[in-house]
Order: structure tokens, then sequence, then C-alpha cells
């Protein structure tokens, strides 16, 4: 743990989440005549796992943190990822001083390069590996402005603006040169620790304590904590049990390895580098964004192995199966990464063999259960041998469970406490943790959504009835914020109910069918098999067209005609089959 010696450097929440935006109750007037009042506006990361972005408000100037992306859900699909809305921010860009970044997971930078250019490129305040990383994806970005930093590390202070001191200290995560910080603001210290976890020693005692007993010293007004594992009893699984319980596996092992894990988890895969090294094993990656870290991280120096350990993915069939580990992405059976399309067998190198060990080095995210058990299932039916965190001590989860929470409320002590990053019965069990152990009130833990407002002064803590937009900006190929409610709704339908496109051709004068209406069903009614039912859509469209009134019918209005068919032949179809497929008329007029 490094010391913080100053070395001064210049889903009941699926409804918020989408809610439309709400204009201010309070006007910036009244707010710029309220003396010494901090607003605290979480914009992401406070009703999902992901989507991290906040910021603090005093007087003219703001300070973010964090800028990440969120994966896909169910109620999202065809999506790529969710980022923050960032509109209020737009808004006031001129006031921003700064955005922190805590670590280099893409949960906290994934949306920078969608939403730099919004936010008047300010300065981004950071580590070096963070930086690499942030600029690496950039690249893929070219449109995107090129980002401006501050290089700080643990033990320093930064001033940012007139109104913030920020004081960074040392963490444990699963990803190098991650921080947390003391920031100073008029009305008292908040602290925000990021994301965290304790290492322990070969006795199993945590290590790194005094840190936090000096954070507690500075005399803390709000305490911002990571809820992840606040459900979670007991003390996270040393690292050290982890190594070892992979590197027995890995002995015990006659075929290839293949390792999953995330991308991002540089500690864990620098340490199954050496484990493959001790026993002999070439290492292979297969996917980019993990080769891509790793090579950054190596470049820094914080992973070390020696040359010739990783060899090209394309040069695998030169070694025989018990000499090779395959280090791959899509431990979370997403649909695009390595694993996926080993198990599919559209992978170009990697075809399973019945010999192989394949080993998921990672917990399930929440949300991702089905897509992490379809995988699962194909990779056991090509005859692989699967081991997973269920099974051995071969994951430790990056955040910090009951006892360690437990542990940093004890030794930071605050006023007044605010539970972060996680759906509200995570952060709700928080809370309750915080008025267990420090004896909080209830109106001292504050329990807010995205979008809602708390102000913090030098005596109190409150929720505020004002909101900022904060619902979901979804990325879908190069389209950024296009893809909104009405897009989702129908995308949901056409997966759930199909649709029915009804071709109807009529006379421009008189409005007269002039043939039998054609039908295309996709994903409703198997065409073949459902004649009658065909027969009664067409003779209910003709009874439709033939009553439009007279005065429509000597110059056919077709936007008229296909909201009659649309809604009438909507009823009709779920009166004969209790669905609701999307209807799409098309009137020819001839």
């Amino acid at each position: 743990m490094t010391s913080m010696v100053s070395t001064k450097t210049t889903r009941g929440a699926s409804s918020q989440r989408r809610r439309a935006p709400y204009k201010p109750t309070t006007s910036k007037v009244a707010r710029d005549s309220q003396e010494d009042v901090l607003r605290f506006i979480p914009l992401g990361g406070f009703e999902e796992i992901g989507r991290n972005m906040m910021l603090f408000e005093y007087k003219d100037e703001i300070l973010v943190i964090d800028a990440g992306l969120q994966f896909p859900e169910r109620e999202t699909p065809g999506v790529d990822y969710i980022i923050p809305n960032v509109s209020y921010l737009a808004e006031r860009k001129e006031n921003i001083k700064g955005i922190i970044i805590t670590h280099g997971h893409y949960d906290h930078i994934g949306a920078i390069p969608h939403v730099l250019e919004k936010l008047g490129n300010p300065t981004f305040y950071t580590t070096r590996l963070t930086k690499e990383i942030i600029m690496k994806r950039q690249e893929d970005y070219p449109n995107s402005p090129k980002p401006i930093f501050e290089v700080v590390k643990a033990g320093d202070d930064a001033t940012i603006g007139k109104y913030f001191e920020v004081k960074f200290f040392d963490v444990v995560h699963n990803i190098p040169d991650g921080f947390g910080m003391i920031i100073k603001t008029p009305i008292g210290n908040v602290v925000h620790p990021g994301e965290f976890k304790f290492d322990y020693d070969r006795e199993g005692k945590p290590k790194g304590l005094e840190v936090w007993k000096q954070v507690g010293d500075q005399g803390i007004h709000t305490l911002l904590l990571d809820s992840t594992g606040a459900e979670t009893p007991g003390h996270s699984l040393s690292e050290r049990v982890v190594e070892s319980e992979l590197e027995k596996l890995f002995k015990s092992v006659k075929g290839r390895i293949l390792v999953g894990s995330f991308a991002s988890l540089l500690d864990r895969l620098g340490e199954i580098i050496k484990i493959a090294e001790k026993l002999g094993r070439k290492v292979a990656i297969s996917g980019r964004s993990m080769k891509t870290n790793i090579q950054i991280a190596e470049n820094l120096g914080y992973l070390k192995f020696d040359k010739g350990t990783i060899v090209p993915l394309e040069d695998i069939n030169k070694y025989h199966d018990e000499n090779l580990l395959l280090l791959c992405t899509g431990a979370q059976g997403e649909a695009n990464a390595s694993f996926a399309r080993i198990a599919n067998g559209e992978h170009k190198q990697i075809r399973l063999k019945p010999t192989d060990t394949v080993i998921l080095s990672s917990s399930v995210v929440p949300g991702n259960e089905k897509s992490v058990q379809d995988l699962k299932d194909n990779l056991a039916r090509q005859g692989a041998t699967i081991y997973h965190y269920k099974m051995l001590d071969i994951h430790s989860s990056g955040h910090a469970p009951q006892e360690e929470l437990k542990t940093v409320m004890k030794l930071i002590h605050p006023k007044f406490f605010i539970p972060m990053h996680g759906y509200y019965f995570m952060r709700q069990r928080n809370a309750h943790l915080a008025q267990e152990v420090l004896g909080l009130k209830p109106e001292h833990t504050i329990l807010g959504d995205n979008g809602l407002v708390i102000e913090l002064r030098k005596d109190s803590a409150k929720l505020t009835d004002e909101q900022v937009p904060a619902y979901y900006v979804m990325v879908d190929g190069l389209g950024v914020g296009d893809v909104g409610e009405v897009v989702l709704r129908d995308r949901i339908t056409l997966s759930q109910e199909g649709m029915i496109v009804i071709i109807t051709t009529v006379s421009k004068q008189g409005g007269k069918i002039l043939k039998n209406p054609d039908i295309i069903s996709r994903g409703f009614i198997y065409l073949k098999e459902n004649q009658p039912l065909l027969d009664d859509v067409r003779r209910k469209i003709r009874s439709l067209v033939g009553r439009i009134p007279s005065n429509y019918k000597q110059s056919i209005d077709a936007d008229y005609v296909k909201t009659i068919i649309r809604d009438q032949i909507g009823q009709f179809l779920y009166n004969k089959t209790k669905r609701r497929p999307m209807i799409l008329p098309v009137i020819i007029e001839v």
C-alpha cells in the first residue's frame, strides 16, 4: 500500500432509468444564492451494475467522477451498450473543472469517446495505466477529441478549480492503479473510495488498513461506498488462494487449458501467465481487448514475463496440447467475444477438443446468468471439461463484501453515508450496514437514484425533489442516442409477438380494393398452416375499406386507411390468437 504522502500536482428502478427528462425544480439563480451547498448528482451506477458516472457541483464549479458504460439488458435488444445521459453537464460544460477516472474498467471509462466533446473536453485526472487504456480505446473513435490528462498516483494532491482539492489514496481492486479519494470541499470532506477489496497476507490478515485509518483521521463529512458486495457475507477470498487453486488445477490438466476471464482483470491475468511459465506452457491470447490490456500493462511494467512466453494465436498448432494455455475473452457469454465463437465453432484458430479443459476465472455479472449458462452448455456439448468459481476457489471478486465494508465504515466513521454502485436492494443493504455499524439515523444514510439531487451542507445531507435527466442513452452501431423508447418497444414486440405486413392495392379514385390483400408473416404464424385465419383477415380488410366514408373515397387517404387497418386488424388478431403482432399496412394506389 502507498502511504498518503502529499506530492502536490496541479430494473422498480427501470422506470426511473428511462423516465423523460425533468426540468429542475430549483432555478440556477436560487441555487447560486445558497451558500455552502454541495450538490451531488449520480448520472449512472445507482440503479444498475455499470454506467458509473456522478458529479459534485458547488456554486459555478463541477467535478465529475467516471464515465462508464453498461452492457445491454433483455429490455434493450440489439443495443451494443448503454451510457450515461450527460445533457445536464453539457448545458454547464463551461463549469466542469475536471473529470476523475478511478480505474480502467469499461464500466468507468467506456462512455468517454461518446461524451467527451459534449462536456467540452475537460482535463482527466487518472493514473498512468488508466490513461493508456483510455487512449487505446480512443483510437477506435477518431472523431472524438484527444483527451487531456493530468496523471496522478496514490499520495498525490490535486487542486481542481477553486473549490475542490482532492487527495488520492491507494486501494486494492482487480486491476492495477485504482485509487480512492478524499474530496475536500467548502462543506467538508467527502470520501469516494473507488471500487476496492482487502488484500490478505499468508496468515490471512488484511493489509493496508492504516491507509483507511489515515482517511478517517481527516474528519469525514460523507462517505460514498460501493454496494456491489453489500449482500455478500464474510471477507474476500485472497488472491493468494486463487493463485494456489489455479496452479493446482493447471498441474492436473493433461491437454490444453482455456481460461476465460475479464479482459481488464490484469492482476489475475498476470498471475495466470506466471503459473503457465512455471509449468512450461506457452500462452496465446484470444480477444483484442485482453491482448491490448496485457500489452499496455507489460509496457508500463505492471506485468512481467519471459520473452517467448506469449505466442501468436496463429501458431498454437505448432505446440503440443499439454504445452498450451489459451487466455480468452467472453466468460460472460458475450455474443461476439472469443468464447462465444469457440462454443459456436466459428473461431478461426481454436476448435475445441474432448481433451480441452475450460476454466472460467470470473463470477457472473448480474443479468448475464442466462448467457453464461448457454455458454457452458455449448462448451460442454463439444466435450470440454469445465470448471468455474462455484466449483473451486478460482475467482475472487474485486468488490468488498460485508465484513470489509463494515471495517471501512468503522475506520472512516463519517457523519453521513451514501451507498453507491448497484441496484437499489444492494444500496439499501449497504445503508442498513451503516446504520448498524455506525449508529447512523436512517435520514443520515441517503438512498438516491440516478438523476436525483442530494444536497450536502456542513451539518446536513438530504435528498431533494429535484431531478436531472438520467434516462438511458443507447449506443447501437454508429448511432448514439438514436435508439429510444419507440425503437426499443418495436424491437421487443418483434421479438415477442412477430409482425404481419398487409399489402392492399386500391384504386386512387374511389378507394376500391382491386385485388385480394397480400399478407406476409414473420415470427407470428406459419402462413401455410393458417389459411382460414388469413382468409378471415382478408375479409375483414375488405369490410373495413368498404366502410370508409364516401368523402374519403373520392380521393383515397392512404394514411387514414393504414390507421384503420393497423388498429382494427390488430384487435381482430388479438381476439383470435391473444397475441399482438406488429401490423405494417402497405397501401398501393393505382
